[in-house]
């Protein structure tokens, strides 16, 4: 699988990836990305100290988010690139979807201390090393019951406990999608529907998101992402055609594996508009960009 200068979804420890923001900049610059956007769930926490990084690494770098709503009744995640964070709306959406994953993290700290298992926000909270204002995920909690001996791994930890249907898979009440959607627009964002091919949705249903984020202003569709596989490379580039959206594409980033790297995924049809255009022309420095995407 080839390597891209482009990334536009990535992970740090702002959310639930495993390296800093820094760090991450500086692993995406060794393997030769010129355009990064950090795209951490609800938060834009890390954003500062990876522009930092850029700066003196020669990476560009995008603001970005990926921001958790429901569509439906099924959770879908949207990736915003190059929003105002101040804009009033925004601001008030991550505040709220901050607050609610601090919500769910105490109530998966108290469901597993009536099992025996105390102290796991702390200890997932060690694990993160996040920023103060954001709350653990279940990988973080993973990890503190992994260190602690209460499962042998990560895969043991969500199937006995974090997983689907466990007992600490607590629901989160995720903003709806056309507020999420509202939002963006409102910060002026460049939107796109991130990886649309990881829901579990059928061909029809998976038009109907796609419509709908249209009719609600949605700019492109991320045709490509990490390790997918050809089908689905196909198929979204055929939706992309289809319902005329610029094509996005990243890494899904969240650690170094051999399976997840930084600018590596598979490469988008040449015939595509690409997103990673229009956000190069947004900042300061070198603002026409080559467009290849291999």
């Amino acid at each position: 699988m080839p390597l891209h200068p482009f990334d536009l979804h990535c992970h740090s420890t702002a959310s639930d990836g495993a390296l800093a923001p820094a760090a991450v900049v500086a692993r995406a610059a060794e393997r030769g990305v010129k355009l990064l956007a950090l795209t951490d769930h609800d938060s834009t926490g890390g954003l500062a100290e990876a522009r930092a990084a850029a700066q003196s690494l020669g990476v560009q770098l995008v603001d970005g988010v990926e921001l958790s709503c429901l569509w439906r009744g099924m959770t879908v995640h949207l990736l915003g690139y190059g929003f105002d964070a101040n804009a009033p709306l925004f601001a008030q959406c991550l505040q709220d979807l901050q607050q609610g994953r601090w919500q769910r993290a105490e109530e998966i700290d108290r469901r597993l201390a009536a099992r025996g298992m105390p102290g796991t926000l702390q200890g997932a909270r060690a694990c993160q090393k996040a920023p103060a204002d954001n709350a653990p995920a279940r990988p973080h909690f993973a990890d503190y019951l992994v260190q602690q001996g209460f499962t042998r791994d990560r895969r043991e930890a969500f199937h006995k406990w974090l997983g689907a249907g466990k007992v600490c898979d607590v629901k989160q009440h995720w903003p709806p999608f056309d507020d999420a959607m509202a939002a963006l627009h409102a910060a002026g964002a460049w939107i796109s529907l991130a990886h649309p091919c990881h829901y579990p949705l059928t061909r029809s249903k998976r038009r109907r998101l796609i419509s709908d984020f249209c009719a609600a202003g949605g700019h492109a569709l991320e045709v490509a992402c990490g390790m997918q596989g050809e089908q689905q490379l196909g198929t979204l580039a055929g939706l992309a055609r289809e319902f005329g959206l610029l094509a996005s594409a990243g890494s899904d980033f969240h650690a170094s594996l051999d399976y997840c790297e930084l600018g590596l995924y598979r490469t988008p049809a040449a015939d595509l508009t690409p997103l990673w255009p229009y956000l190069a022309e947004r900042l300061p420095a070198k603002p026409h960009m080559p467009l290849e995407v291999s």
